[in-house]
């Protein structure tokens, strides 16, 4: 058992127990609400750069199992846990969480107040954080320093970090209807499968693959994904998506519905604390339902930017940010938070089912 100390940029520490990979590490520190699929978020490309703190009091109960990535590793910094269960109880485990984790080289903090560290953050804001154990003559005055040297996410194009070196195939997994061509910035798994079982065979390329490669491959849509990092940083994607507007039906989620926006004239700004869990309302203007679902984004589109032609076709019920948009001009939409869930709620995964039909339009 080894001590470990968790230093915010703020000056704030936390002192628990050292749980996985005995490193340092650092990264900006987020909180995330979902009681489950610690696996899903560990794996998601969109958490590259953060340590993560789970505010769910017990962790690690069900294990790890190779069925629930959401890309082929682990992409956050490191994990933050009130309490890690030494149980695993699942048929489909493989593994234990302090074991996966140990072996893939990611420390756990442990035994800290979550709560505390919550508050923290939603009180005076995302920060930065840097993650190590206590070793001989460790000095906190020293490590604070660097604590408080942590750049923020603004500014930061984490894109490179996390898409495709090259061009792929993720094959249908029923007779193909459509071919969609993706733009990886971090794209996950399940957003995959869900387009695989409604038919459609996607080629997902490079996050700064020139559009015209694109439109070489005469795909019936293109799909802007998820991924890390500050979207005005990421200027070759939105260049890019601004040749392809009018061009062929755009579906984008997370980092690629800001992307989106900024290529369509909006602006971004970072969030206080961003939002991250599987519990957050949303309304859908089109039906005037509202949609429990999945976030996990530090930025947000400015509405006041919007210009005439795009609207707000979704929004959130916490704080009212702008949760999706559409171009009255051209077939392109996008949605803030995660349709595909991968953890969380399934309520809007009817968005997948409107790119179906954008396509169908479009060919018709």
């Amino acid at each position: 058992m080894k001590e470990g100390i968790l230093i915010l940029s703020n000056g704030k520490c936390f002192r628990g127990i050292l749980r996985g990979a005995p490193v340092s590490v650092e990264g900006e520190v987020i909180f995330n609400t979902a009681m489950t699929g610690y696996q899903e978020i560990l794996t998601d490309p969109s958490y590259t750069g953060q340590i993560v703190t789970m505010t769910y009091p017990q962790i690690g109960n069900y294990g790890i199992n190779p069925e629930d990535m959401e890309s082929v590793k682990i992409h956050a910094s490191a994990l933050i846990v009130k309490e890690l269960s030494w149980i695993t109880s699942n048929w489909r485990a493989k593994n234990g969480l302090d074991q996966w984790l140990t072996e893939n080289n990611v420390p756990i903090l442990e035994g800290i107040d979550t709560r505390s560290l919550v508050k923290s953050i939603r009180d005076d804001g995302a920060c930065g954080g840097l993650l190590m154990p206590i070793t001989e003559g460790f000095d906190l005055e020293t490590v604070r320093n660097k604590a408080l040297a942590i750049p923020s996410m603004d500014g930061q194009n984490l894109a490179p970090r996390v898409s495709t070196g090259k061009p792929y195939v993720w094959k249908a997994a029923v007779p193909v209807r459509y071919k969609v061509a993706a733009y990886d910035y971090g794209i996950k798994h399940n957003i995959l499968k869900i387009m695989a079982k409604l038919g459609i065979e996607t080629t997902i390329y490079p996050y700064n693959t020139p559009w015209q490669t694109l439109v070489a491959s005469k795909p019936d849509g293109i799909f802007l994904s998820n991924g890390p990092g500050d979207p005005a940083a990421v200027d070759s994607a939105i260049d890019n998506i601004q040749n392809l507007l009018g061009k062929v039906p755009v579906f984008g989620i997370c980092l690629g519905h800001q992307l989106l926006s900024l290529a369509l004239g909006c602006k971004t700004y970072k969030l206080k604390c961003g939002h991250h869990g599987g519990n957050h309302p949303v309304m859908d203007y089109a039906t005037n339902k509202i949609e429990i679902t999945s976030h996990n984004h530090g930025f947000a589109v400015e509405e006041n930017s919007l210009p005439e032609k795009v609207r707000v076709t979704h929004r959130n019920l916490n704080d009212h940010t702008v949760e999706g948009i559409e171009s009255m001009e051209y077939p392109a939409y996008s949605v803030q938070y995660h349709p595909e869930a991968a953890p969380g709620p399934r309520d809007a995964s009817y968005l997948f089912d409107r790119f179906l039909t954008m396509m169908s339009q479009q060919a018709s």
